[in-house]
């Protein structure tokens, strides 16, 4: 479901008013949603969950892939997206946390999802937030599960590289930026403290 004008504005007062929070002008592109997705079984998850859901361009991509029996979690931060999220996207499968990614532990109740979804700005997070928010992901994901991630910005793959074994990037140039997409499997063993 394309956004309307006033989804991009929202998109666009959220930029203004927390720039490190949400990352970027525009939301990301359909055709760019589309290949980070195509990184991973979505069809055959039973448990998938997004981390920023923004004003839900991941959200629909993701449920219009999804089976009518799994669950899918999605954590937005930003009340005012979270509410226009939870509004246009009627769908029993979906569940939106007004809730940082930080605690996605806390929300699991024991479960691990088949696919995490991200489009967080890690980047530009305070310092140590996005390492904190991809190591509780990699902990968190089921065995043979994706960490499917979305940046405008290369800088992350070192972190990636660092907490997963497998790794596969591409690059979407049809959107603007254009966005560098990541499937991570095989989360390395924590180290020992």
């Amino acid at each position: 479901m394309p956004l309307d004008l006033s989804e991009r504005a929202l998109f666009l007062r959220s930029f203004l008013a927390h720039p490190r929070q949400v990352g970027a002008v525009l939301p990301t592109s359909g055709r760019a949603v589309a290949d980070m997705l195509d990184m991973a079984d979505l069809p055959s998850a039973r448990l998938v969950v997004e981390l920023g859901a923004g004003t839900g361009s991941h959200t629909t991509q993701v449920l219009n892939r999804l089976s009518g029996d799994a669950r899918f979690l999605s954590f937005e931060i930003d009340p005012a997206m979270a509410s226009s999220v939870r509004s246009r996207v009627q769908d029993p499968r979906l569940s939106v946390l007004t809730e940082s990614a930080e605690h996605l532990p806390e929300h699991l109740a024991g479960e691990r999802p088949d696919v995490i979804v991200s489009a967080l700005p890690f980047t530009s997070l305070p310092h140590g937030l996005g390492r904190t928010i991809l190591e509780r992901a990699a902990t968190s994901l089921a065995p043979g599960g994706t960490l499917l991630v979305l940046q405008y910005s290369p800088f992350i793959a070192a972190d990636l590289d660092r907490l997963f074994a497998g790794v596969r990037r591409r690059i979407c140039l049809l959107n603007v930026p254009p966005a560098f997409l990541y499937a991570c499997t095989d989360p390395r063993p924590a180290p020992a403290s």
